[in-house]
């Protein structure tokens, strides 16, 4: 099969972390053998002149193609408009990717257009296909289809994009459902589970990890009391502000935020007002290489996020033979299937708080909480989505697999 798939969210040169579950989940397609994938990640780079303290200067410098992330990539550019211009990115990243494919296309036929995201991949990528007259397949992730699918000019396009799609994937069953109350087809929606860097993400003993994260000055995690950990981008939707109020409930206990983002300052400012500003570490961005020892140190993952598809961060808690405690949404409940997997609790840091205390009075053992990890990987992801494309292109159902 020769794909052409397109991802906003990739691994780069500057960003080496961005997207980092689409790059694994792409290297190890490439890996198989039996798939010959074009990867083109476009870069969203503002019409205006760019001084070196922009965040968009380096970006802007990226090779046209580039194997840092592991495999080749190509990097076109096209208009980004910051903050008001969301809506209408699937045209501009539709028009800069078009003149490249159109050549590559001509050179060594595609079979098949994919789209990473639902928004604004979806759109664009449909916009390819039907310029070079090909199928077009579309993965949704969580976020693509929960906030871009409140923005009617954006719902619009993904449910023009959904039904042009011969087949589209959904992290978990929960987004699947969304996916189907959007009004995209049933039929024509798999399931499709995120993989697991196995040989990284795996239980380190808890005393031992607390012991060496706790002797690296630049984090500044406390050796001693309880520790929560919870990793993601500092930003509204991840809910860290719920688990610094649940953390006021928690005497002795520790909270670190494994992340960076535009959040950080009121969070900062939440936490001195609570009077917990001591027992709160920001760590700032965790990357994958020290991640899994934070994850292994913990007695506890704690992510209460407004939304998600299925998050990679709870199967790598899980992973690392840390519990987790996550709200009832996405894929949350086939992730967390009994106590000895944490806790699925509401969204409130009453809540929150109450199953990390119970948790931590009663902490199971971490090869009891890896064992709910063991399904995932990025070689069964790999082969699922070959599988997925192979039969959109003979004509197989879908159908819900995992």
């Amino acid at each position: 099969m020769r794909i052409l798939s397109i991802a906003t969210l990739f691994p780069n040169p500057v960003k080496p972390s961005f997207g980092i579950f689409v790059g694994n989940q792409m290297r190890a397609i490439v890996a198989r053998g039996d798939v010959d994938l074009t990867m083109v990640s476009p870069i969203g780079i503002p019409p205006w002149p760019l001084s070196h303290r922009s965040p968009y200067d380096k970006l802007a410098r990226i090779a046209p193609s580039s194997e840092a992330a592991g495999i080749a990539v190509h990097y076109p550019k096209f208009t980004l408009i910051p903050k008001i211009g969301g809506d209408s990115n699937p045209g501009r990243i539709a028009r800069a990717v078009l003149p490249l494919v159109r050549r590559l296309h001509a050179e060594r036929p595609f079979d098949l257009v994919d789209a990473q995201f639902f928004f604004p991949d979806g759109p664009a990528a449909a916009i390819v296909a039907r310029e070079l007259g090909l199928p077009l397949t579309i993965k949704s992730r969580g976020a693509d289809i929960h906030y871009w699918g409140g923005r009617p000019a954006a719902l619009q396009q993904i449910q023009e994009a959904a039904r042009q799609a011969a087949g589209m994937l959904a992290v978990s069953k929960a987004l699947r459902r969304d996916m189907v109350a959007l009004g995209m087809p049933e039929a024509r929606i798999g399931i499709h589970y995120t993989g697991l860097d196995r040989e990284r993400f795996r239980p380190a003993e808890r005393k031992a990890a607390r012991a060496r994260v706790s002797a690296m000055p630049d984090l500044g995690i406390r050796p001693d009391g309880a520790l929560i950990v919870s990793p993601g981008s500092l930003i509204p939707r991840k809910g860290q502000a719920l688990a610094i109020e649940a953390l006021a409930r928690l005497s002795g206990a520790h909270l670190a935020l494994a992340g960076a983002g535009e959040d950080e300052k009121r969070l900062r400012a939440l936490a001195t007002s609570l009077g917990v500003a001591e027992r709160v570490q920001f760590l700032g961005f965790v990357g994958h290489n020290l991640l899994p020892l934070v994850l292994s140190a913990a007695d506890v993952l704690v992510l209460p996020s407004a939304s998600e598809g299925l998050a990679n961060v709870w199967v790598e808690g899980l992973a690392c033979g840390t519990p987790i405690v996550v709200p009832d949404i996405g894929g949350a409940r086939e992730v967390v299937k009994d106590d000895s997997a944490g806790r699925v609790v509401l969204r409130r840091p009453e809540a929150i708080a109450d199953a990390v205390r119970a948790i931590l009075a009663d902490p199971p053992s971490q090869e009891a909480v890896c064992a709910h990890a063991a399904r995932f990987s990025w070689t069964t992801n790999a082969r699922n989505l070959a599988r997925f494309w192979s039969d959109v292109l003979s004509g197989n159902p879908i159908g819900p697999r995992a």
